[in-house]
Formats: structure tokens, C-alpha cells, sequence
């Protein structure tokens, strides 16, 4: 990214669950969707949630079940709504790491779109696996996007430090200006 990029039009796009997370409990606003709403306060972009037609269970336990199911069998779960990134120049991803692979439902936003000419900066929730390949991962399911260095952030920092998360996407922001 470069110093002409605070003029482009910016969108953050993410996927983020409530209810049971692995290392937090029971939470009311997903971890990503916490490092979302920072890094539109610190960008000015727009958000847009891609949340699936069928609602994972609130149980963890449950809702990895599912989750692994789906990587096995290359799901793409139905979404509830679309935006058009057409609009946009630059797209923030944001979602959980899972088992080293983006939501199936972020593939099946993703394989709506021309992401041709696109810049894509990708972001991840995790506790312990950092972005693992996810970032390969998104260069090669969204065709002729430039994707730049991602950032990861523990779940559990975005759960209950704040002031650590908003200098993580501070620090990310900064050097994403230098690429």
C-alpha cells in the first residue's frame, strides 16, 4: 500500500461468530468483528458482514464439527446478502482461522466477485495459529488481486485488551502504508 491509498475508496469485509469461542467463552461480538469495527474507526472504510443463510450452532464443540465438515467437502454455505466491491479499491478481509483456512462462507463471497485490479489486505482472528497460508490462500481464490501482508490477532487480545488490538491495527496500518 502506499501513501496515495488514504484517497482510495476502502471496504472491510469479514466474517466473525458469537456465542462459544475457543479460549474466550461466550461472547456477544465476534473477535474479528471487534478488529473490524477498529480498523474502520482507524481507516474511514465501510463494512460489510458476510454472515451465512444457516447460523453455525452456539455451541463450539458443534459449530467446529460443522466448520471441519465443510473444509473437507470445499463447501460454500449460501450468504444472506452481497455488496458491490466493484465500488472499491481497496478490500480489508477479515476472519477467523480455521484449522489454516478462511470460513468456506468467506469463499463463497469471494467467488462472487471480479477481484481483478483489486487490492486486498488481510486480517485474521486466531489463538494460536496466526494466518497460517491464508494469505496464499486468498492470492490464489481471488484472481488478478494484489494481496498485501496480512495481519493476525489472537481472539483473546481482541476480546479483552483493547489497547493492544487498536496498536496492533494501528502498527498494521502503517506498514501496509510502506508497501
Amino acid at each position: 500500500m502506499n501513501p496515495n491509498v488514504t484517497e482510495k475508496k476502502k471496504l472491510v469485509v469479514f466474517f466473525s461468530r458469537t456465542d462459544e469461542n475457543y479460549g474466550v467463552g461466550y461472547i456477544t461480538k465476534g473477535n474479528t468483528h471487534i478488529v473490524t469495527e477498529i480498523l474502520a474507526s482507524e481507516t474511514g472504510a465501510d463494512l460489510f458482514q458476510i454472515e451465512p443463510v444457516e447460523s453455525y450452532p452456539a455451541e463450539y464443540d458443534r459449530c467446529i464439527e460443522i466448520a471441519q465438515q465443510e473444509k473437507r467437502t470445499n463447501a460454500r454455505p449460501k450468504i444472506k446478502e452481497d455488496i458491490r466491491i466493484e465500488d472499491y479499491d481497496l478490500i480489508f478481509l477479515g476472519y477467523p482461522n480455521w484449522w489454516s483456512e478462511l470460513p468456506m462462507a468467506v469463499y463463497t463471497f469471494i467467488e462472487k466477485h471480479d477481484w481483478n485490479g483489486k487490492i486486498i489486505a488481510p486480517f485474521c482472528t486466531h489463538e494460536g495459529s496466526g494466518l497460517s497460508a491464508t494469505e496464499r490462500h486468498i492470492q490464489s481464490a481471488c484472481k488478478g488481486a494484489k494481496v498485501l501482508r496480512g495481519m493476525a490477532i489472537q481472539g483473546s487480545t481482541a476480546q479483552h485488551d483493547t489497547i493492544a488490538t487498536r496498536k496492533a491495527v494501528q502498527t498494521w496500518i502503517d506498514i501496509l502504508r510502506q508497501q
